[in-house]
């Protein structure tokens, strides 16, 4: 299944999470079905706040050492370009407590820093993926920025900035507070997360937006449903 884990020793929650992951083994070729809690998606308890309360949040939980995560990107972008305009997403790195990911975790946001994001981000999982170059520390990352039109001076000094360091920290009390395991995995509103499941990369990923797509539906109806009605009615 389409799912990069992290090495560090699963709580309980976590491998209850894993053991519904692996029990389903293949995406279903059948027309589409409702959505089950616990197999589809799994509801945030509690649920967690989310930075802009007019806009439904869609969080990405990501890594660039994830291969199923690059194989994602494109879907996403395209996923992202067609959204209503009530919908937000944001993107976390996770680190996992691997060092190679914690440094790409501090490269997301030395780019982001550097206004260089949009222009790597895409290259960067390429590099990576497709090209098998191993970035996965400070110098070599820098020196790959500074090859393909970045400053790796100005990359530096973000990298190892007080802000990346506070970014960094964030990422990972967010993660941790959203209960993720694996990645790639959306959260909706910090109250549903859904996974990317199944044999089929390419389908799970695609099962992974159009699960989103529902639970973007779901949190639209229940906040009209939650909204007090006008006055008189």
């Amino acid at each position: 299944m389409p799912t990069c884990y992290r090495a560090a020793t699963p709580s309980r929650r976590t491998l209850a999470t894993l053991l519904s992951l692996l029990a389903v083994l293949l995406v279903s070729t059948a027309p589409r079905a409702a959505l089950e809690e616990g197999k589809n998606f799994d509801a945030l308890v509690p649920p967690q706040p989310t930075s802009q309360h007019n806009k439904i949040e869609v969080v990405e939980f990501f890594s660039y050492g994830c291969p199923h995560c690059a194989h994602l990107s494109p879907l996403l972008n395209a996923w992202v370009a067609k959204l209503p305009q009530d919908v937000l997403v944001r993107r976390v790195p996770v680190g996992f407590n691997r060092d190679a990911w914690i440094n790409l975790q501090r490269a997301y946001y030395a780019l982001d820093s550097t206004g260089d994001l949009a222009r790597l981000d895409g290259p960067l999982f390429h590099a990576i993926h497709e090209e098998r170059k191993p970035l996965f520390d400070e110098s070599s990352i820098a020196e790959w920025v500074g090859r393909n039109g970045g400053n790796a001076d100005k990359f530096t000094a973000a990298y190892i900035s007080l802000d990346v360091n506070k970014r960094t920290v964030q990422a990972d009390q967010m993660a941790e507070a959203f209960h993720i395991a694996g990645v790639p995995v959306l959260a909706i509103d910090g109250r549903y997360v859904t996974h990317a499941i199944g044999s089929d990369e390419e389908q799970a990923l695609k099962e992974l937006l159009a699960n989103a797509d529902e639970l973007i539906a779901r949190v639209r109806r229940e906040r009209s449903a939650a909204r007090p009605a006008p006055p008189g009615k």
